[in-house]
Order: C-alpha cells, then structure tokens, then sequence
C-alpha cells in the first residue's frame, strides 16, 4: 500500500510537526510528510521542516486582510501542487471556512490540549486547572466545521497533581500530544478509522483495560 502523502499546517515551532515528521521516518509508516505549510513567514517550524528535508511553503493570511476565500484558495493551490491526500494541523492559528472544511471531510485531522468535548477553545491549562479536575490530556479529532468539535480519532490522559502550574501541566500534556498525533495519523492512513454516528470506531485496535482513578485512595 503507498504511503499517504501529507501536509502539516502550522503557524509557529510545530512541535507536533516535528513529532509527525519523526515518527514518518521509518518506511514502514502508512503516511509521509511532504509538506510544512505555514500561514506566517516568521513560523519557527519552516526551518525545522526544510532541516529534516521536507518541502515547505507559506501562505501568509495577513497578505489576504479580511478576504479568508482568497486567503483558502491559495492554501487549496499549495496543496494540490504537492498533491496532498491528508492534512494534520498542528497548532495552525487559523479558522477554516465550512466550505474548505468541507472539501477535506475527514482527511484533514487537529490536535487539541484537552479531552474534549470538555475546554473547547483557548486556555485549556488554566481552565483545567480552575475547573478542579483531576484528569486532562489530549485529543486528535477529524476537522468539522463547529471548533474542537469533530469525531474523536485519540485521546490521552494525564492526572494532575494538586501542586501544578499552567507550565507544568502543558508540559506533561505535550508528551501526551507527541504520542497520540502519530498514532491517530497512523490509524487513518491505514485506512482503520470508520465514522458511525459521529463516531469513530478503530477497525483491529485494542481495548481500555481497566479504569484510569485519581486519586488512587489511602496509600
């Protein structure tokens, strides 16, 4: 089977771009990144994508002020120039319209710093953390036009401990990020991932066993 050919969208150091490309390199995985696209010349992650090899190109949104069809309609001509099958956007500061949303139903996958449907948005460190939780993590969902809202492909957890900051909690999510990004891209190139209802259900994955609790109890 050939493998998927893929761009990353990004708008600053992509670190979930760099965790794609790393897990892309052996040739065994079903997707290749072909492409770091980014919507600000200034994006950290172009250098980091053109070290690894990896074409890269900027459309760059201010250059379209308020006009978001043209500002898409050249995001469009970049991706069909390096024919692109599947998008992974990783932390690209732009929202899509329904129309481009549309024209990349479920091949176009998002990364999110929370378990969603729970802190849709912005802030989700500091919105866990004033919400008492005591679960967070992060999840990879397939694109739709309502934000943060798709099917969910992957999530992970971590527990968070009463002493955490904003800093700290974000940084053990980010681990997480870097696992289940190349996972869920994994699931999707192979063709694994089927949507019933809203739905994804993973043809060959396996099962949760057991329940992640927080607290454990009396030591």
């Amino acid at each position: 089977m050939s493998r998927k050919r893929v761009a990353v969208l990004i708008s600053g150091r992509g670190s979930n771009m760099a965790a794609l490309i790393e897990a892309a390199k052996p040739a065994d995985f079903p997707a290749e990144i072909v492409l770091v696209l980014a919507n600000r010349p200034d994006a950290g992650g172009l250098s980091t994508a053109s070290a690894a090899g990896i074409a890269t190109a900027v459309v760059d949104h201010a250059m379209f002020g308020k006009e978001r069809a043209g500002f898409e309609h050249a995001l469009q001509a970049a991706l069909e120039n390096h024919h692109i099958e599947l998008i992974c956007l990783a932390g690209f500061m732009r929202l899509l319209t329904a129309d481009f949303v549309g024209r990349w139903s479920e091949r176009m996958l998002n990364i999110h710093p929370a378990l969603l449907p729970s802190f849709k948005g912005l802030d989700t460190h500091r919105r866990a953390l004033e919400a008492g939780v005591k679960l967070h993590g992060a999840t990879v969902h397939f694109v739709v036009p309502e934000m943060d809202s798709g099917p969910i492909i992957a999530q992970g957890a971590v527990a968070v401990r009463d002493e955490d900051s904003e800093a700290t909690l974000s940084a053990r999510v980010l681990a997480v990020e870097h696992r289940i990004y190349p996972l869920a891209l994994r699931l999707v190139a192979e063709g694994r991932v089927q949507i019933a209802a809203g739905r994804c259900l993973i043809r060959g994955a396996a099962g949760p066993e057991g329940a992640f609790i927080v607290p454990l109890g009396p030591a």
